[in-house]
């Protein structure tokens, strides 16, 4: 092979591999413009749904927004409505607060498991706000044990002072409670010159709690009808028209505290008594004693019974019996869990009963010379004393003597 030849082929050679070189530029420049329209597709894809995304992520936003909005003022709306009862209905509810309630939080729990309000957070936040810049009229408590009579139409203000014991008007009025008065009479009383009214009293009588020594532990029951009996000390006292009975009841028990002092309660145990029996054996002597001078020889002879219940099992009193005749059966509602005839078997202390020893509970509620008969009786041996009828006592230290005399100065008595 010549030179030429060689240098033809070369070339040839050359042409040919740079053809293979043009032509794949060619193929490769001809397919980039498919691949960047795809890419830019794609693109385009992706753009827009990414905006479809967002535009979506916005409604749900504000959506949101809407609803957490309305939840919120319709909470507002609770809570205004609990502060101002816009809306609320005039629908009472009995509240009976055993114990006295030391803080308002406590007081709107309660008013909030009574359906009052709603919105108990918001109310507990608004007292504490309220008190903090309004200084008087403080609504923090405490709020007294007793029964009331609420409603959300008066609003959180309302309901709180109410529980406090706050009275609805300035209107006062004064009573006097004679010596001897039972819890019959007494109710009568207070409701017929509208202080308030019986079923509020009896609720209070019977359930409620006060933070006095002389009443703090006493209990309902069973076989004495009205708790307080006894301790809702006779006295004259100013009332407000519409008062609390709570506010009512705790005047009368306050004044018998004040009364019965901690020397009572030491000469009760020198007697080997409990203040209960005492004051039952006063309002005994309040009823059976004509006047003052006659208390502490009647006290005498309750005392000398009580130490010989096997010789004498009863009193002897009338008086038991007739304070359930006379005032408990006439007071008692067609509902009474219990018949007078119940109670008369806790009571009945005349010489046919079965009535060992004292009644179950008080007859009345003595005065302070009653209570002191009770606690001081006279030096006497005396086991037997009646009345003639112009009031006039006798007494008898055995049953022949006595049975005697009633046949000299009161025949007409059955003995």
């Amino acid at each position: 092979m010549d030179n030429n030849e060689f240098r033809l082929n070369e070339t040839k050679k050359d042409i040919y591999f740079s053809n293979d070189v043009e032509n794949a530029k060619a193929a490769s420049t001809a397919a980039a413009p498919k691949k960047d329209d795809a890419s830019k597709k794609s693109t385009a894809k992706k753009k827009k749904k990414r905006r479809k995304k967002g535009i979506g992520s916005t409604y749900l936003f504000f959506i949101i927004v809407i609803a957490c909005s309305m939840a919120l003022s319709i909470y507002a709306i609770f809570c205004l409505n609990d502060i101002l009862a816009i809306t609320k209905t005039t629908s009472s509810v009995t509240i009976s607060l055993t114990q006295k309630i030391d803080n308002s939080d406590d007081a709107i729990d309660t008013l909030a498991d009574n359906g009052l309000i709603r919105c108990k957070y918001f109310c507990k936040f608004f007292v504490k706000l309220r008190d903090k810049f309004i200084h008087s009229s403080q609504l923090g408590g405490p709020y007294e044990a007793g029964v009331y009579y609420l409603n959300g139409k008066m609003g959180l203000e309302g309901m709180l002072i109410t529980l406090q014991g706050d009275n609805a008007t300035s209107e006062t009025i004064q009573l006097t409670f004679p010596e001897g008065y039972t819890v019959p009479d007494i109710i009568d009383k207070l409701s017929e010159n509208d202080v308030c009214n019986k079923e509020a009293l009896i609720s209070v009588i019977q359930t409620t709690n006060f933070d006095f020594k002389l009443t703090s532990e006493l209990k309902q029951q069973d076989s004495v009808p009205y708790r307080l009996e006894g301790f809702m000390f006779p006295d004259t006292y100013e009332f407000f028209i519409d008062e609390s009975a709570a506010s009512v009841v705790r005047k009368f028990i306050q004044q018998g505290n004040n009364v019965y002092t901690k020397k009572y309660t030491e000469r009760a145990k020198e007697l080997g008594m409990t203040d209960y029996e005492i004051i039952t054996i006063a309002s005994i002597i309040q009823k059976e004693a004509a006047n003052e001078e006659q208390m502490k020889v009647i006290s005498a002879v309750i005392h000398n019974r009580l130490k010989n219940t096997r010789d004498f099992p009863t009193l002897g009193c009338q008086s038991t019996a007739d304070y359930i005749t006379n005032k408990v059966a006439p007071s008692l509602s067609s509902t009474a869990s219990h018949s007078a005839d119940y109670f008369m078997a806790y009571y009945n202390t005349n010489n046919q009963s079965t009535v060992v020893g004292l009644p179950a509970g008080p007859i009345c509620n003595p005065g302070k010379t009653a209570i002191d008969a009770a606690l001081h009786p006279a030096d006497s041996k005396a086991l037997f004393f009646f009345h003639d009828n112009s009031g006039e006592m006798y007494t008898a230290t055995t049953l022949t003597e006595f049975k005697e005399k009633v046949a000299k100065y009161a025949p007409y008595l059955e003995y």
